[in-house]
């Protein structure tokens, strides 16, 4: 099928979207039990030296001391030492007396390590519980939590790696005097977007306070003070309650990263997400928003990194999870003409570039 040429000639991609093909993945299923139960604990080690700073110290040295680096960080040794001879066991580290030097797959893990951050720090307790979910016994965000922390860290270091530069490219080619950032969490997208932009100012909604108090420090750090404004607000609130946000009718782009879902969690609103957005908005011309979507099914034996993680999560925390065609469907009868839809770095997360009609 010939995709659709918008109105500047650019060629719509919505059916003849191509998916990358390290989508498909390296995992060939079915996972036996060596490979599971091993995939299990390398998750964990991989997690710990991320935490202990060896990917930060490799990005800039090609060699590690032990005695020496757990002299400087106060790190049990014997733990220590432990944990690299597990790394060099899933092949990952190379360890010769006291020096340790990384393998060629560490760059791979050093490329993805926002998802081990993201699944084993952030939602480590969610995947320990799924039983006592499925029994009733737990619900979460009453008995099981996530680690809100570590799941803004595992995200923003996917986005550094994976999503940044994609996004950067599409903004580049959009005009706009203000910038709507949903679910901005402590600003770091906004501000670094505005302060590319001459002149540009730019908005941060989050329903997190704590975020939006450290979007205070961010804003201050970019020195954007004047261009900038943090804003501690449900997005539903927004959309569905009533509540108004100074100079939402000022700005041109609006957008969301890996947040739509959340805003269509309730059935009964579903429909009308993208018509409150776009009324909230009035003035917006251009929507960017970046979903996960549901992996296909039947296509390969094998299976990316991350997907299988997202959707068992959002099953045990009761939020649904779309497939591209349902996004691009929400968008059409919501009135938004879908001008690109773009892979978006993680496996089968699509950013779609979208115009108000």
């Amino acid at each position: 099928m010939t995709a659709p040429v918008s109105r500047d000639g650019v060629q719509e991609l919505g059916e003849s979207v191509f998916p990358p093909s390290e989508w498909r993945g390296d995992a060939k299923t079915p996972l036996d039990a060596d490979t599971a139960f091993n995939g299990f604990i390398s998750t964990n080690v991989v997690f710990a030296l991320e935490q202990l700073g060896l990917f930060a110290w490799f990005d800039e040295a090609d060699r590690l001391d032990v005695a020496e680096y757990c002299r400087v960080r106060q790190l049990d040794e014997i733990v220590f030492r432990r944990l690299l001879s597990a790394g060099e066991a899933f092949g990952y580290l190379i360890v010769t007396g006291d020096r340790v030097t990384p393998t060629p797959a560490w760059s791979e893990l050093r490329r993805k390590i926002g998802f081990f951050t993201w699944g084993v720090g952030g939602y480590h307790d969610v995947f320990a519980s799924a039983a006592s979910i499925a029994r009733g016994e737990r619900v979460f965000g009453k008995d099981v939590l996530r680690n809100e922390a570590m799941v803004a860290l595992g995200s923003a270091q996917a986005d550094r790696a994976l999503m940044r530069h994609i996004l950067d490219e599409q903004i580049a080619e959009l005009d706009f005097s203000v910038i709507a950032d949903l679910g901005s969490g402590i600003s770091e997208r906004v501000c670094r977007l505005v302060k590319s932009r001459p002149g540009a100012r730019g908005l941060g909604l989050d329903i997190s306070a704590s975020a939006t108090d450290l979007a205070a420090g961010t804003v201050e750090r970019y020195e954007l003070t004047d261009r900038v404004q943090p804003i501690c607000a449900d997005v539903l609130d927004v959309l569905f309650r009533g509540r108004r946000i100074e100079g939402a009718d000022q700005v041109d782009v609006a957008m969301s990263f890996m947040f739509l879902h959340d805003l269509l969690v309730d059935p009964a609103t579903r429909m009308d997400v993208i018509p409150a957005l776009r009324k909230a908005f009035p003035h917006a011309h251009t929507f960017l928003l970046g979903d996960t979507t549901v992996r296909p099914r039947g296509e390969d034996d094998s299976l990316p990194v991350f997907s299988s993680g997202f959707e068992l999560a959002h099953a045990l925390m009761g939020v649904p999870i779309y497939t591209r065609e349902e996004y691009e469907n929400l968008f059409r009868e919501g009135g938004l003409h879908l001008r690109r839809t773009i892979p978006f770095g993680a496996p089968h997360t699509y950013l779609f570039v979208l115009e108000a009609q």
